[in-house]
This record gives C-alpha cells, sequence and structure tokens, in this order.
C-alpha cells in the first residue's frame, strides 16, 4: 500500500474539493491516460488495485506510470465511542483528485489493450473517469 514515509504533520483536515486540476492534467509521460472527470479521494487501497487490474490485463507487456499519491491522512474514531477527547487515530491515506487529472499512464502496447486495461481499472475507482491520449500520438 502507498502511504508517505513522513509527514510534517500527524493529521490533516478534510477540506474542499473544489475547483479543477493545476497541474497533472496533460498526458506527460506514455500514451494513454485515465482522466478524472470528477472529484474525490482515492484510497492507497484503490490505487493498488487500478494498478493489479493494468498490470493483468496488459499480461506485464509495457508500461504503467502511477501520477498520483495518497499523501492525505483520513482519520477516524473508534464505533461506539462518545462525542468529544480528540480527533480519531489516523485510519487510511486518500490523494485528493480534482477533474482534469490524469491518474494512470501507459505506453508500450496497443491502443484496443491499453483502452482495455484503463477501463477496467476505471471500474476500481469511485469516480468518472475517460481514457485519454497524447495529443500527438499515432498509431
Amino acid at each position: 500500500m502507498l502511504m508517505p514515509k513522513r509527514v510534517k504533520y500527524r493529521k490533516s483536515q478534510r477540506g474542499r474539493r473544489k475547483g479543477k486540476a493545476q497541474r497533472g492534467h496533460r498526458v506527460a509521460f506514455g500514451d494513454f491516460g485515465l482522466k478524472a472527470m470528477g472529484n474525490g479521494w482515492i484510497t492507497s487501497r484503490q490505487i493498488e488495485a487500478c494498478r493489479i487490474a493494468i498490470t493483468r490485463t496488459m499480461k506485464r507487456d509495457g508500461k504503467v506510470w502511477i501520477r498520483i499519491f495518497p499523501d492525505k491522512p483520513v482519520s477516524k474514531k473508534p464505533l461506539e465511542t462518545r462525542m468529544g477527547k480528540g480527533k480519531g487515530a489516523p485510519e487510511f491515506w486518500v490523494a485528493v483528485i480534482k477533474p482534469g487529472r490524469i491518474m494512470f499512464e501507459v505506453s508500450g502496447v496497443s491502443k484496443e489493450i491499453a483502452q482495455e486495461a484503463l477501463s477496467l481499472a476505471s471500474h476500481k475507482l469511485p469516480i468518472k473517469t475517460k481514457v485519454v491520449s497524447r495529443p500527438d500520438y499515432e498509431n
């Protein structure tokens, strides 16, 4: 599972998920990418499930880039705990996703295989996505 080695602050506030992605909105490394159409949180478990789905569909040909990293801790209080007594312990890590963000990229495989792999990965995610290609991509 992905998580940071160290963080400056152990707990963070939830924040707001508004606006579009300012960075990471173009296919930079591979030929095809999985673009987020909505906003949300993606957990480290979901990222790992997508990675496995992509690599298995591509039969370990080509290369996969993961362009997101879960660096935000989400805390949770134990069940049946009374109100008060401070914020709960960090439970899991999430990556904050805004519309337009390229989350995964692949290269070294055909267009059909890449589209199938990325669409299978999109089924593992809680947000709407779209498969995009590099602007200068030719078969």
